[in-house]
């Protein structure tokens, strides 16, 4: 009987080209970043039958690639680079070269064997990229009403009325295509509809949280806190214990989170209970806010996961 030899190919992706590299082999090979070269990587893959095609994300430079190999059910895993690189780092590859980052990303795909997960849609794709805009234009905001403060000149004050003018309308327009989207398809609609009846949770949130997060509902407790970088790292050294903390995950989710949790410290009873104990028994109160934060986020997992609404009953 002949043995299946388990592939498993690690991809550096740059802005104009795509470096290959596949294990057991050790075969080496480069391809344009457009749609020319992919056509040519699926014609070169297609008799290799990969177990896993690893690589990073890196914003816009990967999206390409990862509509067309996933439209094929080519099994991908997208890695943050900080894990990578650290595992590159632990493997004493201190050069970084495109060539030998696609080594390592298949290197670290043959041992440590992370789980290949359904990419997101097209919907979801572009319900994130008008999320991320949106938060950029809530800082230009917050940039151009700290200036408008400083300003004497009326020409200035006139053109700072304006821009502020300017950035509330494409905030409401990007608000008004993030409803179009999601009404499109049931299952967003479904999760949205959970999302906003969690008290202190509105629109806004809804969006981020489906566009950055779109495992919930499939993940257990520890795992969604730790995906949202809300879980507490424990640092303990023989008789030495230090303090906990948060860190890692994804900062767009927290973010979204916050003010969410302060609304909910004042108007959902049970989260304002678990505040208050935790400011009584002497805790700071951004830990406090943070255990709030990690509880929606835990609760809306379990409401998605329920196909239910949050009703008074629940915490």
């Amino acid at each position: 009987m002949t043995a299946i030899i388990a592939r498993t190919l690690g991809i550096d992706i740059s802005k104009d080209r795509l470096d290959v590299h596949l294990l057991p082999e050790g075969t080496e090979r480069q391809f344009a970043n457009d749609a020319n070269g992919l056509r040519e990587l699926l014609r070169w893959l297609a008799p290799l039958a990969p177990n896993r095609i690893v690589y990073e994300a890196t914003g816009a430079y990967h999206r390409l690639l990862e509509c067309t190999l996933g439209a094929k059910g080519l099994p991908l895993v997208k890695m943050n680079p900080q894990h990578t690189r650290a595992f590159a780092k632990a493997a004493g590859r201190l050069s970084k070269t495109d060539r030998i980052d696609a080594a390592m990303l298949a290197r670290f795909g043959e041992l440590m064997t992370p789980q290949i997960r359904p990419i997101r849609g097209d919907t979801l794709d572009t319900l994130c990229e008008l999320v991320a805009a949106r938060r950029a234009l809530v800082k230009d905001r917050t940039a151009a009403q700290n200036r408008q403060k400083n300003l004497t000149i009326p020409l200035l004050k006139r053109q700072a009325e304006q821009r502020l003018r300017q950035i509330t309308t494409q905030i409401n327009a990007i608000d008004a295509e993030c409803r179009t989207l999601v009404a499109r398809e049931p299952d967003l609609v479904r999760r949205f509809d959970i999302l906003t009846s969690i008290p202190g949770l509105g629109e806004v949130t809804a969006f981020a949280i489906i566009a950055d997060m779109p495992e919930l509902g499939t993940l257990a407790n520890k795992q969604v806190a730790s995906l949202a970088g809300l879980a507490p790292v424990d640092r303990q050294s023989g008789q030495w214990k230090g303090k906990c903390f948060i860190r890692g995950g994804r900062s767009s989710v927290r973010q979204a989170l916050y003010m969410p949790a302060l609304v909910a410290v004042r108007f959902n009873q049970s989260l304002k209970t678990k505040y208050q104990d935790l400011r009584d028994g002497g805790k700071p109160a951004k830990l406090a806010i943070t255990a709030i934060m990690r509880k929606l986020v835990v609760l809306a997992n379990a409401l998605i996961r329920d196909d239910r609404k949050w009703s008074p009953s629940l915490p």
